[in-house]
């Protein structure tokens, strides 16, 4: 008796399909791309979330004031640092920092086009380096960045000014600014910097103390408040000058400002 057709067909030897199995340098690729995707990602909602806490929290530490604790130029005896919210510092002083700085400060969206053009055509042409950073990168480099130059750490440094220009007024940005920048070994903010150069606090500085503070910033350990040198009082008068053209007007579009 013959078997049903398809009775048969059940004990046909159907050929074996072989899957190719990945190769193992191809497994290792993925395992890698796929853990620094995570990374990244990871990485890209740290840094939001942290500005967006640091909006309305104080900082209790910086990565520039940790760099200078690890690596200091020369050896700190003594750090100083008191925060101070704006209200309680001088209007002198944040005047100072904007006429030395950055005085288009309240208007930009954290980068200055036209400083950051005349910069390169300046450093192509001459032996010294001159750099463009407004406040709001000044900032974002003190609170997030180390100090060596690079392309990545410059571009991790927009990052984080995007950041804080977005989730941030531009009065909060000074304020942080002004409390966790260095002006002397071991001296971080205005209010540590009134007390050890003038013995008085922040709020009370007049304008030529405010000037001489804002005239050391772009190397405090090179340039002394005091007793301030020739360069330091010359920069002083320009910043001064600088003041009296800027005007009280300059802190309003700053208050204003979002």
């Amino acid at each position: 008796m013959t078997a049903p057709l398809y009775a048969m067909r059940d004990h046909v030897n159907r050929p074996q399909v072989n899957h190719p199995t990945p190769k193992p340098k191809m497994r290792g690729f993925k395992r890698v791309f796929t853990w620094l995707a995570k990374l990244v990602l990871g990485l890209f909602f740290t840094s939001i979330l942290s500005v967006v806490l640091l909006r309305f929290i104080d900082p209790p530490m910086w990565s520039w004031r940790i760099e200078r604790a690890l690596f200091p130029p020369a050896p700190i005896t003594e750090v100083r640092h008191q925060w101070r919210s704006l209200e309680q510092i001088s209007p002198e002083l944040q005047l100072a920092v904007i006429a030395a700085e950055d005085q288009k400060f309240a208007g930009h969206s954290g980068f200055d086009l036209d400083a950051i053009s005349s910069a390169i055509e300046y450093n192509q042409k001459g032996k010294k380096v001159r750099g463009a950073s407004t406040l709001s990168q000044q900032a974002a480099k003190n609170l997030f960045m180390w100090s060596s130059r690079s392309f990545i750490r410059k571009g991790i440094e927009a990052w984080f000014t995007l950041l804080m220009e977005l989730f941030w007024d531009k009065a909060r940005i000074l304020e942080v600014y002004l409390n966790i920048v260095e002006f002397g070994p071991g001296i971080y903010g205005a209010e540590a910097a009134a007390k050890h150069y003038f013995g008085k606090s922040a709020a009370k500085l007049t304008r030529y103390e405010a000037s001489l503070l804002a005239a050391v910033l772009p190397n405090p350990w090179r340039y002394k408040v005091s007793p301030p040198s020739s360069y330091v009082e010359q920069r002083s008068a320009w910043i001064r000058k600088q003041m009296r053209q800027l005007g009280e007007v300059t802190l309003k579009k700053v208050g204003e400002a979002q």
